[in-house]
């Protein structure tokens, strides 16, 4: 079994606090080579929950595959429109950078 560090911003602090997940710089034990989206879902988190997912701080999508040590962060829809770019969730137009979601 393979661990990573986890965290969940905003809204979905919330949603995944309610289930008693923790979601700050929280170790996560999953199976190694699983994708990002096989360990959000097992978390209840679906591509319905996300606007942004990084994996070692880079953009990543949900079929992205996991290691040990990985570093996993989610960011829901709704993330204010300043961080959104700065993130680098959108270009400067506005559009998503990420079609894996």
């Amino acid at each position: 079994m393979a661990t990573l560090t986890f965290n969940a911003f905003s809204f979905l602090q919330k949603k995944l606090k309610a289930r008693q997940v923790d979601c700050v710089n929280a170790p996560l034990a999953f199976d190694e080579g699983q994708t990002a989206g096989e360990v959000l879902k097992t978390l209840g988190i679906g591509p319905e929950d996300l606007e942004g997912l990084f994996v070692n701080g880079r953009i990543a999508g949900l079929h992205t595959r996991l290691h040990h040590g990985d570093r996993l962060a989610v960011f829901p829809p709704g993330t204010p429109g300043p961080y959104r770019l700065l993130l680098g969730l959108v270009n400067s137009r506005g559009e998503s950078k990420n079609e894996d979601l």
